[in-house]
């Protein structure tokens, strides 16, 4: 099995028995059961390529209306938080500039996610910790329609910090761990 392989399976993983399974996305099962997620590997750690493969990413989206969206991965970059927020930062400016804003949004996911202002092992950081760093490309009209349907979707964030702080510190590390396996 190729790398990628074992990167797409780990992730897949992590949807099932952390994400899905505990219900930190609501609207994830549906897209994951119908194959509808897309999984890209980005293995380059050039900046300008990773950005312009962001923009790809988009187009291919513009393209392909049974892919619903993407998760872009980064197993050999981005792996300090700090750089990796910066890197959101600008690959939605690049979005923007491509008059991709109101189409997509991105979400971030990284290995050591931290909330501003929580300590470093506060369980609620693990509602956006993944296995390896990633940006998820939205629809901006699934995410609407989404949340239409959704009783009270403000709630999302206060409900998934809950439910992370219920499991514990060690089991949603545990959780996490397991995906590489």
């Amino acid at each position: 099995m190729s790398d990628q392989h074992i990167i797409i399976r780990q992730i897949k993983a992590w949807l099932s028995s952390v994400v899905i399974a505990h219900k930190l996305c609501p609207f994830a099962k549906r897209e994951f059961d119908t194959g509808s997620i897309h999984y890209a590997v980005i293995k380059t750690a050039e900046l300008e390529t990773q950005l312009e493969l962001v923009v790809a990413h988009c187009a291919a989206l513009d393209c392909d209306t049974d892919r619903e969206t993407t998760l872009i991965i980064f197993p050999n970059s981005l792996s300090e938080f700090e750089a990796y927020l910066d890197f959101v930062d600008l690959a939605t400016a690049v979005l923007k500039t491509q008059g991709y804003e109101g189409i997509y949004q991105l979400a971030s996911f990284h290995p050591k996610y931290r909330f501003d202002g929580a300590a470093e092992d506060d369980p609620s950081n693990y509602t956006n910790r993944s296995p390896y760093p990633m940006i998820h490309i939205l629809r901006e009209v699934s995410v609407e329609a989404a949340l239409k349907t959704y009783p009270n979707p403000e709630n999302i964030p206060t409900r998934n910090i809950r439910v992370t702080q219920d499991l514990g510190l060690q089991t949603v590390k545990a959780l996490l761990d397991a995906c590489y396996r």
